[in-house]
């Protein structure tokens, strides 16, 4: 059955006029019931809020909800402090042959092992110097770019401070009578950036990328450089093993060395002198594809590409704590190393692996140092043959 439709019409004349009345008196109630309620919720909570128009209301609570939104979405954010992170987190560390193969870590109290977590999922690994309060260098898995957002706010590890803390990152604001790390406010008008180690363009999801803003993962970084050479060998690394790696297992070590030729920052942060990083392929057998190193100084210069045999014999210099690993030593040779063979700093380094591997003192290595530069030639002229 059809129902008909029911119409009310308007009364003649001024009915048109009452009728618009009407609505105006019931949208003036409406309103006037509206900002009661708001009144009587906001008195509750101490929000003073009387005869402010709803809109104004609305835009008082999300400024005042804004800090407590940006804790809830990094609330899953989280860097423990470990013993041994090859057993907390082994999946940040070359493989190669099936035998887990980390960085060098150096002796001293000062030296922690912290595996940078996200929702009870680490993320990436960082040995972290807390006298010099910065990183020594953070490693992480490759898997492609992602195009992640940047936070805006830079956190720290609690347990640094106190190893009784949770592993929680936490704003710097949580704690006072910070020692052990790099605050903000170390960083503010000094001419550096807080320099990514585990970047946010290498990051695998959001999650990890908003893992990487903790303090423990920066180092003092000039500008400049961090904005020009350091950037571009980001990029380059992500595209090579975009097309040379991928989907085959990708793994990135990236440091800093300290500098002793410019003050600390405030007095407490030791300024780098090089910024280096270096990728080790493996394919499904577990066997290296690929590996290459870069290492640039800390102003906005070229940053030279080398092997990682090179790259570990020059940190193993310019750290000067004993021979210094970046994949445990076993991801040095590779299908593709022998282009980066071909400039003469690199020939520099190369010649001092025989001394590495014999494990000859200081002076040894400073010896090749003084005399390659003549050998150089002869050295290439090998290369060629």
């Amino acid at each position: 059955m059809e129902l008909a439709s029911v119409t009310t019409p308007l009364h003649k004349g001024t009915g048109g006029e009452s009728q618009k009345q009407a609505d105006s008196t019931a949208s003036s109630t409406d309103s006037n019931y509206r900002d009661f309620e708001v009144n009587e919720w906001s008195s509750s909570w101490g929000i003073e809020v009387h005869n402010k128009p709803w809109s104004l209301f609305l835009s008082s609570i999300m400024t005042l909800l804004a800090p407590v939104l940006l804790l809830l979405a990094l609330s899953g954010c989280s860097s423990e402090v470990v013993d041994d992170f090859t057993q907390m987190c082994p999946q940040f560390f070359a493989n190669p042959n099936g035998i887990v193969s980390p960085p060098t870590v150096f002796k001293g109290n000062n030296y922690k092992q912290i595996c940078q977590i996200q929702e009870k999922t680490p993320e990436y690994a960082t040995l972290y110097d807390t006298e010099k309060k910065i990183p020594v260098y953070s490693a992480y898995k490759f898997k492609g770019v992602v195009g992640c957002k940047r936070l805006t706010k830079w956190y720290i590890e609690p347990q640094l401070e106190n190893i009784s803390k949770g592993p929680k990152m936490a704003p710097e604001s949580s704690m006072t009578n910070i020692q052990n790390q790099a605050v903000n406010k170390d960083y503010y008008k000094s001419g550096y950036d807080r320099g990514h180690l585990a970047p946010v363009l290498h990051s695998t999801s959001q999650s990890c990328s908003d893992v990487t803003f903790t303090l423990t993962n920066a180092a003092p970084q000039h500008c400049s450089f961090n904005k020009g050479q350091w950037k571009k060998t980001e990029r380059k690394v992500a595209d090579v093993l975009n097309k040379t790696c991928l989907p085959n297992s990708a793994f990135i070590v990236t440091g800093v060395v300290p500098g002793y030729n410019e003050p600390p920052l405030k007095n407490r942060v030791i300024i780098p002198s090089h910024f280096w990083t270096a990728y080790c392929c493996l394919d499904n057998n577990l066997k290296v594809i690929d590996s290459n190193g870069f290492i640039g100084q800390n102003q906005n210069d070229q940053v030279k590409q080398m092997s990682v045999s090179n790259l570990e014999v020059k940190l193993t210099h310019l750290y000067n704590q004993g021979t210094f690993h970046i994949f445990g030593g076993k991801c040095n040779e590779s299908r593709s190393t022998t282009h980066s063979l071909s400039s003469g700093d690199d020939l520099e380094w190369l010649s001092l692996i025989p001394c590495q591997k014999r494990k000859v003192p200081k002076q040894c290595v400073e010896t090749y140092h003084n005399t390659i530069r003549r050998r150089s030639k002869i050295f290439k002229a090998l290369l060629e043959t």
